[in-house]
């Protein structure tokens, strides 16, 4: 499937937390985060304004031209993970991690400790000692679910990485996203995690293929 793709910028940043928020408004790990709906719709869109400031400032974010998906990107340098703890990286990046989720439920929703605890349990699964493309999340708004362009927007970055010998990861929140996955080339990466009270994650890992993906 041919899908256009750009490097979204500070002027898409409205369309991508729309985006975000509609994609993900019934995934099993928001409707966790924000268990009543009514809460829901009106916390979830500043959590993901609050991801998009991160990944703009310190990652990349592709875009499909036609603003019907997105994929937040970071680049994790070897011996560190940053992710959705929110941690700055340079400087004293053990307290910022630790800071991260805190920061972050301050922010969105100070009385809900599951949007710190979610920053907390993915960083404490996310791999160490290897360098890597995270892929912090990917959407794509729900009329246009099941087109292929996921795949397109992350086999982009992977025909990168192949290119470069560098690893991917990321956690799947639900089974349909993990297959996708898996035929992309990732595999479990240790334990899945089982949020308390709620449901799956499956950490993944995907090693760079120098010939490629086929």
């Amino acid at each position: 499937m041919g899908v256009a793709i750009r490097v979204a910028g500070e002027a898409d940043r409205e369309l991508v937390v729309r985006l975000l928020d509609e994609a993900f408004q019934d995934d099993p790990v928001s409707n966790w985060v924000f268990p009543d709906p009514a809460h829901r719709r009106a916390k979830h869109p500043g959590l993901m304004a609050a991801f998009t400031d991160v990944v703009l400032a310190e990652g990349r974010i592709d875009l499909a031209e036609d603003g019907s998906a997105c994929a937040l990107w970071l680049s994790v340098p070897a011996g560190d993970h940053d992710g959705e703890s929110g941690g700055e990286g340079d400087g004293d990046s053990g307290r910022a991690d630790e800071d991260g989720p805190a920061q972050l439920r301050a922010a969105v929703d100070p009385d809900n400790e599951r949007v710190e605890l979610i920053g907390r349990l993915t960083a404490d699964i996310h791999p160490e000692g290897r360098a890597h493309a995270y892929l912090w999340m990917i959407g794509v708004v729900p009329g246009r679910q099941g087109e292929g362009l996921g795949g397109a927007l992350i086999g982009s970055v992977l025909d990168r990485c192949d290119r470069e010998g560098l690893a991917a990861y990321l956690e799947a929140s639900n089974a349909r996203s993990r297959a996708l996955y898996e035929r992309l080339g990732f595999e479990l990466s240790g334990r899945p995690l089982d949020l308390p009270d709620g449901p799956r994650m499956w950490p993944m890992w995907r090693e760079p293929r120098p010939d490629g993906r086929a």
